[in-house]
């Protein structure tokens, strides 16, 4: 079996991580995992490379046939927004083929999952957003999810100490 290649400090350099949502893993069962590209200008680009952004804000909506990403933030750099208005929560459309854009619709309209952004991450130089389908969890869900994290760290500890 291959070992994914490393960097000179040890890094992983299968999939650089830009931004996480730790977040939706907590406030929904995630049932499947997409990957989507971003339509970004420069600017953004180059924000995303000095790791300049957040998704936990964010969500995803279909409309008109089409993906968006709204209310991700991106930070515009000092130095490479000087001759543009950079608007950092602008929405951005996702790069979808027509196929899983058509069964996502589905999904959201019809069985009443809703779309969450995962992760932002390069892929062979390019931007790439894991989005989520998603059902939310109502509170008992969120204390049964909290109470079997508890319970895997207090064993690891135990098994630790043996």
């Amino acid at each position: 079996m291959a070992t994914p290649s490393k960097h000179q400090d040890g890094k992983s350099a299968s999939k650089p991580s830009i931004a996480l949502n730790k977040r939706a893993r907590f406030d929904y069962f995630i049932e499947e995992r997409l990957e989507a590209g971003l339509a970004l200008q420069g600017w953004e680009v180059k924000s995303l490379r000095a790791g300049k952004a957040q998704i936990t804000e964010g969500y995803v909506i279909v409309k008109d046939g089409e993906a968006f990403l709204i209310g991700a933030h991106v930070t515009p750099l000092r130095t490479v927004s000087t001759h543009i208005v950079a608007d950092p929560t602008r929405t951005r459309k996702l790069l979808l083929h027509r196929r899983e854009l058509d069964r996502l619709v589905g999904a959201v309209e019809r069985k009443g999952y809703t779309l969450v952004p995962l992760e932002l991450y390069w892929k062979n130089g390019r931007v790439k957003l894991a989005i989520g389908l998603a059902k939310g969890k109502q509170a008992h869900d969120k204390r049964h999810t909290e109470k079997d994290r508890d319970w895997q760290r207090e064993k690891a500890r135990l098994l630790r100490k043996r």
